[in-house]
């Protein structure tokens, strides 16, 4: 799956006023001196002590940079390993980045000397460890970006030298666990981002000693209860983000103890109940998310008096006689709710906040409505006495099971059969790494509270009729790294809720479009690296409520009109390393909600006016790095406006680009990479670029006099072309010259 972006959208290169932290600089004779350091594969800016050394192949940290240097850019390299002392000879420095560097190892002590940076970014590395004194010397750091590494623990002390740090960001890693004072030294800490994880278990005192901690996000991990005795650790927090894990139910004995939260989201999981005094001890709570569940009911909250909204939007709610206490609590304590009445059929898709307690019936008049709720409402699962008997034993043999975090694991155990006999309390089901080449009818019985389900790397090509009977709570599926090459409706039968199917690196040919008729509630569907080859109408047929599809990394040559417009509410669409030679814009017409769409590492050339047209009303992340690009039409981004934040078309084969005065709201866009030619063909971008208060990483290729010098920045490659503009450079280029001699 390809790695998100960083979920930050501040740019690396802040504009900060640091006149208490910055030491007496040396004077205009050290500082031209110093200039004349710079290395020959980096652009460096002496009015703004800034170094850029971008994609250079760089293996070490050049020992050349001039000594003033504040911001040095050392993205997308290749250092592997950041030596002790390593920037020793930069002691100005106040922004450093690292990112996209292939950093495997961070050695002790390797930024030392660097007591006045305030921001490091690491992102998107290959860190799997940080030894403990990795981060020693940082004692002025205010923001720490980790992002997108592989790091698999955190030691207790780590970051214990960062005391002013006030963002640590450490969303799409691999944590599993957080141990106890796993952020110990954090006191100015302000928000923790811990999202995109596997983490399923946080020690009591996994987040003691942040005291200043107002933000937390947890989103996207494998939580199957609510951490309650963690979570309460950090009292500070204002805005709390669980959403997307495998919750089924919060009650009293989660209870949070978080006197200030404002905001809690709880979205897009697999809550099905929901206790009264949840939030009891949450008395300023005023936003509750609750977005995309199972809830089916809902109880009058007690405890959050200054509840204002309620997010309730993609839940099956029942309308019956039950909900009355629902709705006049609502009005009472003058809370809004959205969300649509599920049932019964007289109130099917009623929206909730347009209903008055007196228009649910109750028993007498109402009779034969409330016959039709006992006859349809979903029901817990219930226990037949064999499965009683089954949930009676301790664990199947060589299978280790909790009771406690209700998790079962028999992973590379060499089974050749699915084994049986899990206690029925089951929620989070491990078996990779197994050997079997088919998962039989009724394979999981008595597990109707399983949420996750493990199957990677066992070898699968079938799951058999019924494989999932009885799975009625189950969300998430992994199935990737097996030798599937086809699913049958009748397979998946049983899983009515799942949300999440991964079946990334087996053999699929073509989207099982019939089977996932079976799954009405699947929200994210993972392809990529299978084999399919084009995307043709009724490939997702069945798949209405789908928001995110990956399909990277196949070998896709065509995308049919109509093919993805099954799925009208896609937000995401990743096409990237396919074979497209144009973008499918035709079938990009009927998805409204598309907010992200990636094609990059494609063979698309020309991108032809109005190529994003369908869809330029929601579009905000565009992705077309690598795609061998030579040409873009002026009418090509037509539309896309202020809605665009995110465009990467950094390594292509560009000389020239057209200006793009409409795309006002970007907060990032990468142009490195390219080609350029700096004639007068390309004044527009010229002058677009050099109005953006945005790093771009556009640089001049030719004509030689201009190599290497940024598009936006250009003194000289300009000067020559007719009209006002040549008055202003030379301006520019006299005042440039004037403060580089300082």
């Amino acid at each position: 799956m390809a790695v998100a972006p960083s979920q930050s959208s501040t740019p690396f290169f802040l504009v900060l006023l640091l006149p208490l932290l910055l030491p007496q600089l040396p004077g205009p004779a050290q500082h031209t001196a110093a200039a004349q350091r710079c290395p020959q594969v980096c652009i460096c800016d002496s009015s703004r002590r800034h170094a850029v050394c971008r994609q250079q192949n760089l293996t070490e940290v050049p020992d050349t940079i001039p000594e003033l240097t504040q911001q040095l850019d050392l993205q997308g390299n290749k250092l592997k390993v950041i030596s002790p002392a390593a920037f020793g000879a930069l002691p100005y420095l106040t922004h450093l980045d690292l990112s996209h560097c292939r950093v495997e190892l961070v050695a002790e002590g390797a930024f030392r000397g660097l007591g006045r940076l305030l921001l490091l970014n690491l992102a998107s590395n290959r860190l799997r460890v940080l030894p403990q004194e990795a981060l020693d010397g940082l004692g002025s750091l205010q923001r720490l970006e980790l992002t997108g590494n592989l790091l698999e623990e955190l030691r207790p002390g780590t970051f214990g030298a960062l005391g002013a740090l006030a963002t640590l960001n450490l969303a799409h890693n691999a944590l599993v666990y957080l141990p106890a004072m796993a952020f110990q030294g954090l006191l100015g800490a302000r928000w923790l981002q811990l999202s995109h994880n596997a983490l399923s278990v946080l020690a009591p005192e996994a987040l003691a000693g942040l005291p200043a901690l107002r933000r937390l996000s947890l989103h996207h991990n494998e939580l199957q209860a609510l951490p309650g005795p963690a979570l309460s650790q950090a009292p500070g927090l204002v805005r709390l983000e669980l959403g997307h894990n495998p919750l089924t139910y919060v009650g009293e004995e989660d209870a949070l103890v978080l006197p200030g939260l404002r905001e809690l989201l709880l979205d897009h999981g697999g809550l099905q109940a929901l206790g009264p005094r949840a939030f009891a001890r949450c008395p300023r709570l005023r936003t509750l998310d609750l977005r995309g569940n199972q809830l089916d009911m809902l109880p009058p909250l007690q405890g959050p008096g200054q509840l204002r909204r309620l997010r309730l939007q993609g839940n099956p709610l029942w309308c019956g006689c039950r909900a009355r206490p629902l709705l006049e609590w609502l009005a009472r304590a003058h809370v809004q709710a959205d969300g649509t009445c599920g049932g019964p059929r007289r109130l099917r898709g009623e929206a909730l906040d347009a209903l008055r307690p007196s228009a649910l019936r109750c028993l007498g008049n109402g009779a034969e409505e409330e016959e039709e709720e006992v006859a349809t409402r979903p029901r817990a699962p219930t226990r037949t006495p064999q499965e009683d008997e089954r949930a009676a034993r301790p664990c199947p043999r060589s299978c280790t099971c909790s009771s406690e975090s209700r998790h079962s694991s028999c992973e590379g155990r060499s089974l050749r059969a699915v084994p049986s006999g899990f206690p029925n309390a089951t929620q989070l089901l491990d078996l990779r790494g197994n050997r079997f080449p088919s998962v039989p009818r009724a394979a999981f019985p008595g597990l109707g509270h399983l949420v996750s389900l493990y199957l990677q790397h066992c070898h699968i090509t079938e799951l058999e009729k019924g494989a999932l009977a009885g799975l009625d709570r189950l969300v998430y599926l992994y199935l990737a790294d097996n030798q599937l090459s086809g699913l049958s409706a009748a397979a998946l039968e049983g899983a009515p809720h799942l949300g999440y199917l991964y079946l990334e690196r087996n053999r699929f040919a073509r989207v099982p479009g019939a089977a996932l008729g079976a799954l009405p509630s699947l929200f994210s569907l993972h392809l990529q690296d299978n084999a399919l080859a084009r995307l043709e109408p009724g490939d997702l047929a069945g798949a209405r409520a789908l928001r995110w599809l990956y399909l990277s990394g196949n070998r896709i040559t065509q995308v049919s009109p109509g093919a993805l417009s099954p799925a009208p509410e896609l937000e995401k669409l990743y096409l990237d390393r396919n074979e497209l030679r144009d973008v499918p814009t035709g079938a990009l017409a009927g998805l409204p909600a598309l907010a992200e769409l990636q094609l990059s590492g494609n063979r698309l050339s020309t991108l032809r006016a109005g190529a994003f047209r369908p869809v330029a009303r929601s579009l905000q992340r565009l992705f077309l790095n690598g795609s061998g690009l030579e040409q873009v039409s002026p009418g090509a981004f037509e539309g896309l406006g202020p809605g665009l934040l995110s465009l990467h078309l950094q390594e292509n084969r560009l000389q020239a680009l057209p200006a793009l005065p409409a795309l006002t709201r970007l907060e990032d866009i990468d142009l490195s990479g390219n080609p350029f030619c700096c004639d007068c063909q390309l004044l527009p971008l010229h002058r677009w670029l050099s109005g953006l208060n945005l790093w771009v990483g556009a640089t001049c290729a030719a004509p030689p006099s201009a190599r290497g010098q940024s598009v936006a920045a250009a003194m000289t490659a300009f000067e020559d072309c007719p009209g006002p503009r040549r008055a202003h450079t030379e301006g520019r280029r006299r005042g440039a010259h004037k403060a580089g001699h300082g």
